[in-house]
């Protein structure tokens, strides 16, 4: 049963790398999509958005609907929605096309993470850090893919080519995971999650704390990282192909972050640990902005990378390990549709902001300001006893 459970969470790892490849691909395509169709930069700062928007829009119906159906199916339909929406987007002939394509993308990752993350906690009960941290690494890995991948294309096609490749790559691993699921003794840990409601109204003071806190992190990050290749252009004075390497730079420190930051979360308090993480990554953000050599640019590109991933398995390890059996996908689904609502509106208020005449470094900034009020507000909350502390001492008492 373990080996089937094993190759069950290998199928996962392949589709989660798939899923978030089709949403981070339109950040290192900003530049080539705008030239192709005459963007301004809050127009294509949209269409990003809208890929962000997509992964929102569906968590909390699907939320819903894993209290009628079980979780693989999902995970199934998620598969083929990417698969459908890579294929329209690559014949896409309008930018309306492609924003419609790039939310559609969107909507496979969004109801894929609700179904897919539970599961992955549920697979290995005794290790939810761990193979929440693995699951995250092989997600991140498409991040560090996506601006080597588009790189590749654009030598010897268009950007279409990118989408042709996304396609046939989902086709592939839809399929594998829908052979591994048919033999493998799948969890019926989320058996008895049928209210979300009554999960909201268990849950609602855990739920809201990621909400505020991811929410605000996570709005600053897609900001800052659908428009770094675009900023080191356009402010440090690096060329399109240096920018996009760096953007690769900081997204392949957040491979070993996913793994580093499940591990830490399964050993260490919740709370301080994620309020550790967001503030080094403000900090960082902070200090990118100061600096001027190239080595003090890659050097804080990789702290910033390493950083902000590392906070993503332990806010995950953080509700997964805490919420319980009948109430962990429902909660998880209304925490990661709120959030991702303030998360997905980082790209446009930044182009938007910037179209207006602020300059890159004044909105990041402002942006780190912002957050750092946040993590003060919930330091004194949690010191006060107002936060739920987390894990399995704190399920059982609710």
């Amino acid at each position: 049963m373990a080996d089937r459970r094993a190759r069950v969470f290998g199928s996962l790892c392949a589709m989660v790398f798939l899923v978030n490849f089709g949403r981070v691909i339109f950040a290192p395509l900003v530049e080539p999509l705008a030239d192709a169709f005459s963007l301004s930069g809050g127009s294509i700062g949209l269409i990003v958005t809208l890929a962000w928007l997509g992964s929102a829009v569906p968590r909390l119906p699907t939320g819903y609907a894993l209290t009628k159906v079980p979780r693989h199916w999902v995970i199934l339909a998620a598969g083929t929605t990417l698969t459908v929406a890579a294929v329209l987007t690559a014949g896409a002939p309008s930018p309306i096309a492609v924003a419609i394509g790039a939310f559609l993308m969107g909507l496979a990752s969004g109801a894929y993470f609700i179904a897919a993350n539970p599961m992955v906690s549920e697979l290995f009960p005794q290790h939810v850090g761990r193979v929440l941290g693995i699951h995250g690494a092989a997600n991140q890995v498409a991040a560090v893919m996506a601006p080597l991948t588009v790189s590749a294309v654009l030598a010897v096609a268009s950007w279409r080519g990118v989408f042709v490749i996304v396609a046939v790559a989902a086709a592939l691993g839809t399929g594998a995971f829908f052979l591994a699921s048919r033999r493998a003794d799948l969890p019926d840990a989320g058996a008895e999650d049928r209210d979300l409601l009554a999960a909201v109204r268990r849950q609602w003071r855990l739920v809201l704390t990621g909400i505020v806190l991811i929410g605000a992190v996570g709005l600053v990050w897609n900001g800052f990282f659908n428009f770094y290749a675009t900023y080191l252009e356009d402010v440090k004075g690096f060329t399109p192909g240096d920018a996009r390497l760096m953007l690769t730079v900081v997204f392949a420190a957040g491979v070993p972050a996913f793994y580093v930051g499940g591990r830490v979360a399964d050993r260490f308090r919740h709370v301080p640990v994620v309020l550790t993480i967001t503030t080094t990554f403000t900090l960082s953000m902070v200090v990118l902005t100061l600096v001027g050599s190239t080595a003090a640019i890659v050097a804080t590109s990789v702290a910033i990378g390493f950083v902000i991933h590392g906070l993503f398995p332990a806010m995950d390890t953080y509700l997964l390990d805490t919420l319980p059996d009948e109430h962990r996908a429902s909660a998880y689904a209304v925490y990661s549709a709120t959030m991702m609502l303030f998360q997905a509106s980082g790209s446009v208020v930044v182009g938007t902001l910037t179209d207006y005449g602020l300059r890159f470094d004044v909105v990041y900034q402002g942006f780190a300001a912002f957050v750092l009020v946040v993590v003060a507000v919930m330091a004194v909350l949690y010191v006060g006893g107002r936060l739920p502390t987390g894990g399995k001492a704190h399920r059982l008492e609710a």
